[in-house]
């Protein structure tokens, strides 16, 4: 799957009006130094070969080098890191909010709590992260002052201080809250309706001991697999809201990428976010099959 998104990649890339000799071209540059440039960057061969020759360096760890002759794994070597740690919290806020809520909902099933975090949910994941990014600069940096709008790095490339990592973890985060809490109160549902849950209820188990130990483990499946998922959104929210926030990640280093036509840097971003997604997708069954594989 990897290689065809990485063929997709150098497909899209060529597809688009121009290429990296014309974006990277200086003012006053003439044609002719444009024509060397592409030969130098190979641009003359096709794409098929060109690709062929890129993909063939990955096992070794070679990702090739970028429109303006750096080795692409160097330009990744700094924001990579600053992205895995955004994306990480993002995704265990995620992942915690989601099983608050959804938890809390599952208490009482159709309860004015449980409608109340519906609601919310829904609305949370329906709103793409741009929305959620402005909204949170506009309550909290310009009207409340709290926090800073953007993120100024440190000499080791890092975010200078904690508070600048708030408003791009919440924009990330807040519409996963919502898309999770709904598949854990699904789960939960499903959960209720299970033989050994009915018989806890008539028992009279407290509601709390029921949720905990009799329909949550049984929820975590699926919980597993919507955590995998959320990784795969959390990068392509992390491209609008690193951008936003000036956060300096692989979002930025990508949207650059882009507009330089640098299909090299755009596949190099892609191999590693598509690595760590796969990793997380790995992870998601193999806790979704031991599970269901010791669950009664």
């Amino acid at each position: 799957m990897l290689a065809l998104l990485l063929a997709a990649v150098f497909a899209a890339i060529e597809l688009l009006p121009g290429d990296a000799a014309d974006a990277t071209s200086e003012r006053g540059e003439s044609a002719a130094d444009t024509t060397l440039r592409r030969e130098a960057l190979g641009l003359d061969r096709p794409v098929a070969e060109r690709f062929w020759d890129w993909i063939s360096g990955l096992p070794t760890g070679d990702l090739g080098t970028t429109a303006h002759g750096q080795p692409v794994t160097s330009v990744l070597s700094g924001p990579f890191p600053n992205t895995l740690l955004l994306g990480s919290l993002a995704l265990a806020l995620s992942i915690t909010g989601a099983l608050a809520l959804g938890s809390w909902a599952a208490l009482r099933p159709g309860g004015r709590v449980d409608r109340a975090v519906a609601v919310a949910s829904t609305a949370a994941f329906a709103l793409p992260e741009f929305v959620v990014s402005v909204a949170l600069l506009l309550v909290f940096s310009q009207w409340a002052g709290w926090l800073p709008a953007v993120t100024l790095t440190g000499p080791d490339g890092a975010p200078a201080s904690w508070d600048m990592l708030v408003l791009p973890l919440l924009a990330l985060a807040i519409p996963q809250i919502g898309w999770n809490s709904r598949i854990v109160r699904g789960a939960l549902a499903d959960q209720a309706d299970l033989p050994h849950v009915q018989a806890a209820i008539i028992d009279g188990l407290p509601r709390r001991r029921i949720l905990i130990h009799h329909m949550l483990p049984g929820a975590l499946p699926a919980v597993a697999v919507s955590t995998a998922t959320s990784a795969g959104m959390l990068v392509g929210g992390a491209v609008v809201v690193e951008t936003l926030f000036n956060y300096p990640g692989v979002g930025a280093v990508l949207a650059g990428a882009i507009t330089d036509r640098d299909t090299p840097l755009v596949a190099g971003v892609v191999v590693a976010t598509g690595a760590a997604i796969s990793t997380l997708l790995l992870l998601a069954d193999y806790v979704r099959d031991r599970i269901l594989g010791t669950t009664p």
